[in-house]
């Protein structure tokens, strides 16, 4: 049980440490609007999973943001390895969060229900 507290704790503090490095230290035009959203780090800490989501949807820009993420890994992962004081630093993989998409397609779906039953109520009042 202790050692899955560290685990949340480390991941807790990868994320932080990566979103100011991300903030202050990479210069690459590429990553602006990225956010940082979640890490998951593996049980022995050797691997962490950064989960990200950029502000377009294009197919394009998702690409250019992976290339400059993958560019910065080498710099965050440094940086996040000094700032942190374990005996060795997971090794950081950057992955579209999914979780945003998902959310909103359930909105689109919700809309469109909405939209559906307000539908069908005015036609059974003109019914009527």
């Amino acid at each position: 049980m202790a050692n899955n507290h560290r685990v949340e704790r480390v991941a807790q503090q990868i994320l932080r440490e990566a979103n100011d490095i991300m903030l202050k230290d990479v210069k690459d035009p590429r990553i602006d609007g990225v956010t940082l959203t979640d890490v998951d780090v593996t049980g022995d800490l050797q691997e962490a999973t950064i989960y990200y989501s950029t502000l377009s949807d294009k197919a394009s820009d998702r690409e250019k943001v992976e290339k400059g993420l993958n560019k910065a890994k080498g710099l965050i992962q440094s940086k996040v390895g000094q700032r942190l004081h374990i005996y060795k630093t997971p090794e950081l993989r950057f992955k579209r969060d999914p979780s945003i998409e998902y959310g909103s397609r359930i909105d689109a779906l919700i809309a469109q229900l909405h939209k559906n039953d307000s539908q069908s109520l005015a036609d059974s009042e003109s019914e009527e």
